[in-house]
């Protein structure tokens, strides 16, 4: 399990946008380092956004490379997912970083591990990181019973996950993006 961050993403077809929210905690040890940490980025003009958890710099490693390939393949966000992991497991280096990164847009809702998974979600929501299950399970109990915009969803997914996880706080980042 990856600790020191919670994720949580979520998409809805219905309101035609997708949202990534992360906690602001670095926790190093049984210290918290920083408090309001960005953990989510927008890629390709603007059009998907990320959330990332692991190994700060690996992440950012493997963000700059997903780019790379958003670019390479026109914003076709499987196409770069894929190629990405074919990447991550071949290489002798990127195959020892550890990360997670989630991936939101027009095209779907993508989940890419260093494992070479790209896993797309059945009910349009991922949560990764030591209280991601905390903020998956708080957003799909929420979801199951209101018709809340995903915005606030994620908000209260992660204020939930928050009062439980001990490596999360409720220093609240999120990035959305509408089609």
């Amino acid at each position: 399990m990856i600790k020191g961050t919670t994720i949580i993403a979520l998409r809805s077809v219905v309101e035609k946008r997708a949202v990534i929210a992360c906690d602001g905690q670095v926790t190093m040890d049984t210290v918290v380092i920083k408090s309001r940490t960005r953990k989510v980025r927008r890629l390709y003009n603007g059009t998907i956004i990320v959330g990332f958890a692991g190994a700060t710099a690996d992440c950012l490693s493997l963000l700059d490379r997903l780019e790379e390939h958003l670019e390479k393949y026109g914003g076709q966000m499987r196409r770069a997912a894929v190629e990405l992991t074919k990447e991550w497991r071949t290489d002798r280096v990127l195959r020892h970083l550890e990360a997670i990164i989630v991936c939101a847009g027009e095209e779907g809702l993508l989940m890419v591990s260093g494992s070479g998974d790209v896993l797309e979600a059945d009910d349009d929501m991922f949560g990764v990181g030591s209280g991601g299950v905390y903020a998956l399970t708080a957003a799909r109990a929420i979801c199951s019973v209101t018709e809340l915009p995903i915005i606030d969803v994620a908000e209260k997914a992660l204020e939930i996950a928050g009062g439980i996880d001990i490596y999360t706080n409720t220093n609240i980042i999120m990035e959305e993006v509408s089609w």
